[in-house]
C-alpha cells in the first residue's frame, strides 16, 4: 500500500493571500528585486524554478531575504529525487513540480519537504488525492480555463488547487471566482502596469 503523504501545510503557506509569484530564469540580482516587489505587494510566496547552477544561487539568496522577512520561498520544476536534497541545501521551504510523479512524492514526503506536484487531468488529480494529497498545482491553467476548475470541484470537492500558467492582474480572478484557491504570477510582476492589480488581488481574496 502507498504511503499517505499530507501536504495540507500549503494551507498555512497562502492563509494570507491567494497570489503566489514564480520568478523565472531572472538570474540572482532580478529574482532577488522582484521577490522583494512581491512581498511588499503582499505575495507572501515565492517559487523559483532549480535548473541549472545560476537558479540554486538565486533561491540561496533569496530564501536568505525571505527568513529575514519571514517569507517562504519554494524550489520549482522538480523532476527528479535528487534535485530534493539541493533544494533543501539552497533554503527552500517547499518543493513544486509540472507534472504528478509518485515516486518524487514520497521521496519529498520522505525528506520532510512539502511538495505541490502539478495535475491537468481528472487521472492525474484521482492519483493525487489517493496519495492523501490535499493540494494540487494546475498547470497549464491559462490552457485549462477557469471551466476546467469548475467541472473538477464536482468529483473533488476537497482538493485545494493552485493555478499556474498564463496569469497575469487581468484574468487571475477569473479563476479565483470560479474556486481556485492560489492563483500564480510571474511575469506580470515585471509590467508596472500590473502591479495596483497585483496588489489588489494579493489583499482582497483572504
Amino acid at each position: 500500500m502507498t504511503a499517505q503523504v499530507d501536504n495540507s501545510w500549503f494551507g498555512t503557506a497562502f492563509a494570507t493571500t491567494s497570489v503566489m509569484a514564480i520568478l523565472r530564469g531572472l538570474g540572482v540580482s532580478r529574482s532577488v528585486e522582484l521577490a522583494q516587489r512581491a512581498w511588499d505587494l503582499g505575495i507572501d510566496s515565492v517559487e523559483l524554478p532549480l535548473q541549472n547552477d545560476e537558479d540554486a544561487e538565486s533561491i540561496r539568496q533569496v530564501a536568505a531575504l525571505g527568513a529575514e522577512r519571514g517569507k517562504s520561498v519554494g524550489a520549482g520544476t522538480i523532476l527528479h529525487v535528487s534535485e530534493i536534497e539541493l533544494a533543501r541545501e539552497v533554503g527552500a521551504s517547499y518543493l513544486v513540480a509540472p507534472g504528478l510523479d509518485t515516486e518524487v512524492v514520497l521521496a519529498a514526503h520522505e525528506a520532510g519537504m512539502p511538495f505541490l506536484p502539478g495535475v491537468a487531468t481528472p487521472s492525474e488529480l484521482q492519483t493525487a488525492q489517493r496519495l492523501g494529497l490535499s493540494w494540487v498545482k494546475a498547470f497549464p491553467a491559462s490552457w485549462l480555463t477557469p471551466q476546467w476548475f469548475s467541472m473538477m470541484r464536482g468529483p473533488f470537492p476537497d482538493m485545494n488547487f493552485v493555478a499556474t500558467g498564463g496569469l497575469n492582474g487581468s484574468n487571475a480572478q477569473s479563476f479565483l471566482d470560479v474556486g481556485v484557491d492560489v492563483v500564480a504570477v510571474g511575469s506580470a510582476l515585471e509590467d508596472t502596469a500590473q502591479l495596483k492589480a497585483l496588489s489588489a488581488l494579493a489583499s482582497s481574496n483572504r
